[in-house]
């Protein structure tokens, strides 16, 4: 963009030119004190110069950061998602899962965490108008050994649970091939795979998906709670790898996290009931910093009393109100309820916003 659209005083512009500044942009590239030297102009003649160039750039018109947010055709990657594979499920979470950013899918053990991470394994690569992102998926293990013979069986039900797409196009998918296992058992093995393994497939385009499951079971291992301060040291530099990657390569990130029952405060005075109890993802503040969705999976048991079934809820998320939605977990996947609760206060003891 040429000095010469700046409505400005020759003799600035002349200065300007003799510092071999020759555009606009390049301009903006300089500090005032730095312009000022080179230019030999006077404060207030910087000042006007940056001042001018800001608004030629910005252009007349002042937009809002939800005017921004709202422009889909300028910012595309900003408002794609990663489908879940079942419309419920996607209108709870506004259309899927974010590309950019960690999202973390906590809960109880049964509530069927393990079973939606798979689906979105075969889900990314489906075509983008159906959702996908064309691509395989990285599915990290710390616990027990890789579900197999439940992929296979989602694998053959795919055209059940996603009858939104043709036949045709289901059965050109290979979907087991595109499905990378890798093991770690503890967190140097972890942190191995996320800085120097995933990068390699993410940068050939063979994934567009990192799943571990799960985040917290190396660090509960290794780093008992006197060694709080290493912990939380490890899972900032895992957070960071996995944020950079996931920005970088526009890929979610899915971790699955255990969850502690706390003991309300009441409780141990005596005036609480003996089911008063917090569930609250594991980790602690440090990993829940790193984290732009957390979500949490419920499965009610039968001494809980009324509501049966299972409950996924939004916890935090900067685009997305606190809201609930039930799901059953059947032979061809994850379904969400068609009469789930609507938006609604969270679990006891969860916090509906970021801690």
């Amino acid at each position: 963009m040429d000095l010469d659209q700046l409505d400005l005083n020759p003799r600035i512009l002349a200065a300007v030119r003799k510092a071999k500044v020759v555009s606009v942009r390049q301009l903006l590239h300089f500090s005032g004190p730095d312009l000022q030297r080179a230019t030999g102009l006077s404060g207030a003649d910087i000042r006007l110069l940056l001042r001018t160039a800001a608004v030629h750039l910005r252009g007349t018109s002042t937009f809002t950061a939800l005017h921004l947010y709202q422009q889909k055709d300028r910012f595309p990657t900003q408002h794609l998602r990663l489908s879940l594979g079942c419309p419920v499920l996607d209108r709870l979470l506004g259309g899927g899962l974010p590309l950019q950013g960690i999202t973390e899918l906590a809960g109880r053990s049964s509530a069927g965490k393990t079973q939606l991470a798979l689906q979105l394994c075969l889900a990314v690569q489906f075509p983008l108008r159906y959702g996908g992102l064309e691509a395989g998926a990285v599915y990290v293990c710390t616990e027990d050994a890789f579900p197999s013979r439940r992929l296979q069986q989602l694998i053959g039900q795919q055209q059940r649970l996603r009858a939104d797409v043709p036949a045709h196009v289901v059965g050109k998918i290979e979907f087991g091939d595109h499905i990378f296992v890798e093991h770690a058992a503890d967190v140097d093995s972890l942190l191995q795979c996320v800085t120097k393994k995933v990068p390699v497939l993410l940068a050939r385009g063979l994934v567009r998906l990192l799943v571990i499951d799960s985040v917290a079971a190396p660090f509960r291992c290794e780093f008992p709670a006197p060694d709080a301060a290493p912990r939380a040291r490890l899972l900032r530099a895992l957070g960071a790898a996995l944020r950079r990657l996931s920005c970088t390569f526009q890929s979610p990130v899915l971790c699955i996290n255990q969850v502690t029952e706390a003991v309300d405060e009441q409780d141990m005075a005596g005036t609480a009931g003996p089911g008063d109890t917090r569930v609250l993802p594991a980790l602690g503040g440090t990993w829940a910093d790193q984290l732009l969705v957390r979500l949490m999976a419920d499965r009610h048991r039968p001494d809980e009393g009324p509501p049966a079934g299972r409950t996924l809820r939004v916890l935090f998320a900067p685009h997305l109100p606190p809201g609930a939605c039930g799901y059953d977990i059947l032979a061809e996947g994850v379904r969400g309820t068609s009469g789930s609760p609507g938006p609604a206060a969270p679990p006891v003891g969860s916090a509906s916003t970021r801690p």
